[in-house]
């Protein structure tokens, strides 16, 4: 093999590796996407069964006011969590740990928390595999594979973008 075949075929298996991953990232974030659905309606049903919404329950700064209205004896800060609200976070329910088929007894205020860190866990993993996807898709581009249909220009504007509607 000369020289030039032996380039073409190495960047060849480069850019059939860089493609490999973008789909096993790819593959990976409707996994988590698939996850994260089963924890919204789980801390849905929770929120449901304590009657309680995001923005039901009073926060810390409110009952801080309602506290200093009546004067008294009683702490100024009285913690309240935004899902159990009055609901008794003592109270044992039943939960399935991810990725498992075991179930278990754990209390209300628990359960809710670890579906809610699980939850911050998947985020945090999908906004890194979002990065990890646009950087080889730019790297794939910038490889020229892509120039037949988009130019890399627009791959590269594409890939650039950032959402700053906070």
């Amino acid at each position: 093999m000369d020289a030039g075949m032996k380039q073409l075929l190495q960047s060849l298996v480069e850019i059939e590796t860089e493609a490999e991953h973008i789909l096993l990232a790819r593959h990976q974030m409707v996994e988590n996407d698939r996850i994260r659905n089963g924890n919204r309606e789980a801390l849905t049903a929770l929120r449901k069964k304590a009657r309680t919404t995001k923005s039901s329950v009073p926060s810390p700064f409110e009952a801080i006011m309602k506290d200093l209205e009546g004067t008294g004896s009683r702490p100024l800060v009285e913690e309240i969590c935004s899902t159990c609200g009055n609901h008794d976070s003592k109270e044992y329910t039943w939960m399935m740990f991810p990725g498992s088929d075991i179930f278990v007894r754990m209390p209300f205020h628990a359960v809710h928390t670890v579906l809610e860190k699980d939850q911050e866990k998947l985020d945090y993993e999908t906004k890194k595999l979002q990065s990890y996807v646009k950087e080889k898709s730019l790297i794939i581009s910038d490889k020229g594979v892509l120039a037949d249909r988009v130019s890399p220009g627009v791959v590269k504007s594409l890939v650039t973008l950032t959402d700053n509607s906070k």
